[in-house]
């Protein structure tokens, strides 16, 4: 057999079939009573010592198992050799701020750039110093960048598809999981848009690509830069954010227009403000945002008044479809008919996007295209196009973005509502580009003073994490905290075997879920990692993000 290292991918016999596994360490003496077997195969290579030792730590951190993350950083094909290693010629120059230049010499910098600032640039830069890591939070803007770096003459290669090339020290693009890619002679760190949710793992355990590259970055001994128009505030306790001159910043976001509907009646008056329509028609894209499937989400009968709601759970429900009322608890349907005084009149009192499309139809006069995370429209048919956030990860450009009912976003019942809100408003200022293209963006609102809204109106988002800061610390939220929600029909039991270790507050349980709070990660972990898993489904989510 072939020489064994730590990393190679091998397998075993175990109970009359092959195993897969990794070898974590040589030269081990085996505990008393144990009788070593031969390997069954060597199959290829795989995850280094360093990433082993890095998955230890994310098991820890994320209350997972650390074959989860060696599975990450593992080749999707066998892996038996590496080409040879990549010319290290520099690679093309490329006009970088001074800012993002002076990055480089610190430890970890957090970097407050404007929406329409260019990616590859600052890619180009975390290239010049060698094997550079670098994020994006979803694989068509990783593709994009790293065929930029190509063309500059940067030998790279996208995870994990060119696992072997970047073993043998190409510099490494991808999303999430390429936090884990193989980075022998590694350089430099990069995580471009830092604050998108899609850095974090659903599954569980709920480890966040971010957090892995800082720590990375750290046992490396290497530059990290966070970029992002919006820092998380967990972003802005590991350093203090550097941005462009005032007047750069705000060039680099759009127009927005933050339209007070607070004089208009909320049962009347509906989604369109006497504004919205003259823009609509006068732009050349135009956008529009309602994070509500359906026809409708909430209706009153037109006759009593009196909401609708579900005759077996009163819940209230909501119409899917033109004959139906829905309840989205328990399931019950029903005809739309009046359940107080049997009228089959009801008025729609917070409209779905369905609806919405319909009345924007009737508003513009052509046909609009309805964009959610399930349908099949292409947004390019029409020039109008609605529906859900998933409009904007669909639309490439426009001119004008609409947010019908931005107060939806910003008073969810979150504690990080204010962030994805803001987070949303960023991707549509990329999408709009700069104020010098002339694109707008619009935000339908009743609370116009919120300091989301006025961040975005100023372009200035620091105005808003330093007044979010100050409440979650009065809250005890993170980052100011530790934060674990447990939940499964083992989480009684689990909380159980917990008990009440030092510096750990339990909270709940709330609908069979359990929130655990500490000062810090190493208190809340440790505790985490004393208690052994209970039998039955368990799921441990450490900074949960919808809480």
């Amino acid at each position: 057999m072939p020489h064994v290292g730590v990393g190679d991918v091998v397998r075993i016999s175990l109970h009359g079939r092959r195993v897969g596994g990794w070898v974590v360490a040589t030269d081990v003496d085996p505990p008393v009573g144990v009788r070593l077997l031969p390997l069954a195969k060597r199959s290829g290579l795989g995850p280094s010592a360093e990433l082993i030792d890095l998955a230890g730590w994310a098991a820890w951190r994320w209350s997972g198992r650390r074959a989860t993350f060696l599975r990450t950083a593992a080749p999707p094909t066998v892996v038996a050799g590496l080409p040879s290693a990549p010319d290290d010629r520099p690679p093309a120059s490329a006009v970088v701020d001074p800012i993002v230049v002076e990055a480089f010499d610190r430890a970890v910098s957090v970097l407050r750039l404007p929406p329409s600032t260019d990616p590859v640039s600052i890619a180009l830069a975390a290239c010049s110093r060698g094997q550079a890591l670098i994020l994006a939070p979803a694989q068509t803007t990783a593709r994009r960048v790293g065929l930029a770096l190509r063309r500059a003459g940067v030998p790279v290669g996208l995870f994990p598809r060119d696992w072997a090339r970047l073993a043998a020290g190409a510099s490494i693009v991808g999303s999430r999981a390429a936090a884990w890619a193989p980075a022998p002679h590694l350089a430099a760190v990069v995580v471009l848009d830092e604050h998108d949710e899609g850095y974090r793992e659903e599954r569980s355990p709920t480890w966040n690509a971010r957090d892995v590259a800082v720590e990375r970055a750290r046992r490396a001994g290497v530059p990290c830069l966070l970029v992002s128009p919006t820092p998380s505030l967990e972003a802005v306790t590991l350093a203090e954010p550097v941005a462009p001159a005032r007047n750069a910043e705000r060039a680099g976001w759009p127009l927005v227009d933050v339209i007070d509907r607070r004089r208009d009646d909320p049962f009347r008056g509906g989604l369109w403000s006497e504004r919205i329509t003259p823009m609509l028609r006068e732009s050349d894209r135009a956008v529009c945002i309602l994070n509500r499937t359906g026809r409708s989400r909430l209706l009153a009968c037109d006759r009593c008044g009196e909401v609708t709601r579900c005759e077996v759970c009163d819940a209230a429900v909501n119409q899917a479809e033109t004959d139906r009322l829905r309840c989205g608890r328990c399931l019950t349907e029903r005809p739309v008919i009046c359940q107080g005084c049997g009228a089959s009149r009801l008025r729609n009192i917070r409209a779905g996007v369905t609806r919405a499309r319909e009345e924007l139809e009737a508003l513009v006069g052509e046909t609009v295209t309805e964009v959610t995370a399930t349908s099949e429209g292409d947004p390019d048919a029409t020039r109008v196009t609605i529906g859900t956030e998933a409009a904007l990860h669909r639309v490439d450009r426009a001119s004008l973005v609409v947010f019908l009912d931005i107060d939806q976003e910003l008073l969810a019942p979150r504690y990080r509502a204010g962030e994805q809100a803001f987070s949303l408003i960023a991707r549509a200022a990329r999408m709009v580009g700069p104020r010098s293209e002339g694109g707008r963006i619009a935000l339908q609102t009743r609370t116009p003073r919120h300091d989301v809204l006025q961040a975005a109106l100023t372009a200035d988002p620091g105005r808003f994490a330093s007044a979010e800061m100050q409440r979650r610390d009065v809250l005890g939220m993170p980052p100011t905290s530790a934060l674990a929600q447990i939940s499964g029909e083992a989480a009684e039991a689990f909380v159980a075997a917990l008990g009440s270790p030092l510096g750990v507050e339990v909270l709940g349980p709330s609908d069979g879920r359990y929130l655990l709070r500490a000062s810090e990660h190493r208190v809340l972990c440790d505790a985490l990692a004393q208690v052994s898993r209970p039998a039955g489904r368990l799921r441990i989510e450490v900074d949960p993000d919808r809480v």
